[in-house]
Order: structure tokens, then sequence, then C-alpha cells
């Protein structure tokens, strides 16, 4: 059993430049999920993976404290999760090059025209989610809502960093094109169709 409060930080909002890898008591590869939810994909990673370190943040405060508590009970000491702005986080915190993979499933779409502007998929977001990869770290993204993947879609393909790859990688967390997260476990059940998209990132001299 591990308390919360060693699980859950604070990232100062305030603060550039920061290396995610310095979270976690052991160094090691980081791997960064937004919006993590109630922690299911996380954990599974984490104990699978003992030697990598896992961060996931969390917008909504009752989903954060049913993953904390979850990976207290489980006894997963590397994960670190935060209350925090994801997009303000990787656009003005975060040092270069300091994940090894960045996840990001079933962001909120704000379907609302007057709403889009609260997306995480913005031209910014995109470039600096590159930047904060390191060379040859993985990026694999999901969605049910097609219009916001076709907005996504367009905003990686544009970058030149960003190399195409399959979803599937059963050594992070996917196979048979499956994350099993919460959402999407829902949102198939529902009958909704998935769209998926997974990169790496290469360095463009």
């Amino acid at each position: 059993m591990i308390r919360t409060d060693e699980i859950v930080i604070t990232i100062d909002p305030a603060s550039r430049g920061q290396d995610p890898r310095a979270w976690f008591p052991e160094p090691g590869d980081t791997e960064l999920e937004i919006g993590c939810g109630k922690g299911g994909f996380l954990l599974r990673q984490a104990r699978a993976h003992p030697r990598r370190n896992f961060v996931g943040i969390e917008w909504a405060n009752k989903y954060l404290k049913y993953a904390a508590d979850r990976m207290g009970r489980w006894g997963v000491a590397n994960v670190r999760l935060a209350r925090a702005d994801a997009r303000h986080v990787v656009t003005n915190c975060l040092a270069p090059d300091c994940l090894s993979a960045l996840h990001v499933y079933h962001p909120d779409p704000w379907p609302k025209k007057r709403h889009a502007r609260r997306r995480l998929f913005t031209p910014e977001f995109v470039a600096a989610a590159v930047t904060v990869l390191r060379p040859g770290g993985r990026w694999a993204i999901q969605t049910d809502h097609r219009e916001y993947f076709e907005v996504i879609r367009e905003l990686t393909l544009a970058r030149p960093e960003l190399v195409a790859v399959p979803f599937d990688d059963p050594d992070y967390g996917t196979v048979a094109e499956r994350t099993e997260t919460n959402f999407e476990t829902k949102y198939m059940r529902e009958g909704r169709p998935i769209y998926r998209l997974a990169f790496r990132r290469r360095d463009v001299t």
C-alpha cells in the first residue's frame, strides 16, 4: 500500500523546463497520459513495466482521487498523478525531449463551435508535444469524434518530425486496436466508431 500523497503531485504552472523524470525516485523512461480518468490504462502499463515511469494528468478531481487510490492499493510506485491543465503543462512547463511516450485517448471534443478554442489539439499544442517527445518517442491518439479526428490528423500530419506508425504496439499498451480505457469500453459498447493515430518522433535537420 502506498499513500496517495506520494502519488499525487503538484505541477507548478509557472515553472519552465520541468523534467518529469525528476518526480520519481528511480530514473527511467517516462510516459505521460493526458486525461487518465480512473487510471486503468496507467495501472496496467505501470505494473507491466516497473522500470518505466508514468505520469497521468486529469482535470476531474473525482477521477484523479479514484485513480490515486487505485494506484495506492496496488502498491504501484512508478506512477505520479496531477490535476492540471494538460495543454498548459505540455506547452509551457515540460523540458524538451523528456518523454518516451505520450498517450492521448478520447480528449474532450468540445463539439460546439463556440467551445472549439477549448480543445486540447491546437497548432501550438502539437508543436509543443513534438518538442517534449524525445527522438524515437511514441505518440498514440484515439477519439470517437470524427470531426475532431480530422482536425487532429491534419495538425499532426503537418509536422515533419512525426512519422506515422501502426497503432497496435503491445509494448505501449495497445493490442488489437484496444487501449481498454473506460471511455473506449463505453463507446465501443454503444457502437460508436473509434478513430486512431500513432506516430514516432524523428529528428528533422
